[in-house]
């Protein structure tokens, strides 16, 4: 179905950093599948993997135990202080899952409680749970009505949850960093304060990090940069590095789940499981979270000179290499037609704002090779 604006590219190989469609022609790649490709195109460690997995169990039903989900449950609980995981097979299923965990939570602990607080410009999926939670009213407005249970309130703005905070409230549900929304990386205090106000008001806090997750801005979890720990946390995107899987991570009071309340014929397979565990291995042997830290700042730097020198360029934002470069005119789309006419994929969030998100293993030559591009596409104007 015509359910996306596609660019005029058929690709049909991919190594490392790097595209190539049907008549040969090679692309830098800065989209990374949207954030989801973070050791690059084709990596030979998820390869192997596949190959390896699928050789021996792809599928149960979680009606069964399985090595590579224990062990990539092991894997993600150590290293994010929560206590249980649901594994599903998108960013959209995760957030669906910790929104009626808090639905589940809300009903035993907090009186029937249901409501939940997002943020404007936010994104959460395209479900109809996940769009009625997103704080745009452009996805939401083609599938009204809405259901019920959603109050909207100003990103980077405590003192606005604080007042839409309802009897019925029973969550508030952020992106660390908004990244559909156009990048809008909040003040210092912002997340810190929101998880103060969930603890005075007991609420349950969510942080979608579906796109910020697994190392995309400097860090592991997004949230660790700002010092505070949610009670629900969701990841897509990056986990799996191109194989679809999904996961919400929930501390013990608020993994509320029995059997029968929810579930996943597909979700946590062996497959998608030794998949993601290779991935997130993999990312941690490379020390690219580290790697993130050093490039996005290299990157930003770079545009940040292109900046000074164009002033069609008002605004250089984000974090690690989730990066934003905002216009003072609706050139986006243009300028993106004409970076990809010279080997540079990346993508508009809107008429004023390009975004970066190449894989995780970017280089600092090919950060330069952007910049190139991005240079003379702008001196071309």
């Amino acid at each position: 179905m015509y359910t996306y604006r596609r660019y005029p590219i058929v690709a049909v190989r991919g190594e490392g950093c790097r595209l190539w469609d049907v008549d040969g022609k090679a692309y830098l790649d800065f989209l990374g599948g949207l954030a989801v490709d973070c050791l690059g195109h084709a990596p030979q460690v998820v390869v192997d993997t596949l190959q390896r997995q699928a050789s021996q169990l792809i599928q149960t039903s979680n009606l069964l135990y399985t090595t590579p989900q224990i062990e990539l449950a092991e894997f993600l609980t150590e290293r994010s202080g929560f206590d249980r995981v649901f594994f599903c097979n998108s960013g959209a299923e995760a957030n669906e899952a910790a929104l009626k965990l808090a639905r589940k939570w809300g009903k035993r602990e907090r009186g029937g409680a249901y409501r939940v607080i997002a943020a404007d410009n936010s994104f959460h999926g395209r479900t109809l749970g996940t769009v009625a939670a997103t704080g745009t009213e452009a996805y939401r407005k083609p599938f009204e009505p809405m259901p019920d249970g959603y109050d909207f309130v100003p990103f980077d703005n405590v003192d606005a949850i604080a007042d839409a905070v309802k009897d019925e409230t029973v969550a508030v549900i952020l992106e660390p960093i908004q990244a559909e929304g156009g990048i809008n990386v909040p003040g210092d205090r912002y997340l810190a304060d929101v998880r103060q106000l969930c603890d005075e008001r007991r609420l349950m806090l969510i942080l979608d990090e579906v796109q910020t997750g697994v190392g995309r801005t400097g860090s592991l979890w997004a949230h660790t940069q700002w010092g505070i720990e949610p009670d629900v946390m969701t990841l897509a995107k990056g986990l799996g590095s191109g194989f679809p899987i999904g996961a919400a991570l929930a501390k013990e009071p608020f993994a509320v789940f029995e059997p029968g309340d929810h579930a996943s014929t597909f979700g946590g397979n062996p497959l998608a499981c030794s998949v993601a565990l290779a991935v997130q291995r993999e990312i941690e042997a490379l020390g690219l979270v580290e790697h993130v830290g050093v490039v996005g700042r290299y990157f930003t730097e770079r545009l940040s000179d292109l900046k000074a020198r164009y002033p069609l360029i008002t605004d250089v934002r984000g974090r690690g290499l989730l990066i934003a470069l905002a216009l003072g005119e609706d050139a986006a789309r243009d300028m993106l037609d004409d970076i990809r006419d010279r080997g540079l994929i990346a993508n508009a969030l809107n008429a004023r704002t390009l975004r970066f998100i190449p894989p995780l293993i970017v280089s600092q030559e090919e950060v330069d090779e952007a910049i190139d591009i991005l240079d003379s596409s702008l001196a071309a104007r």
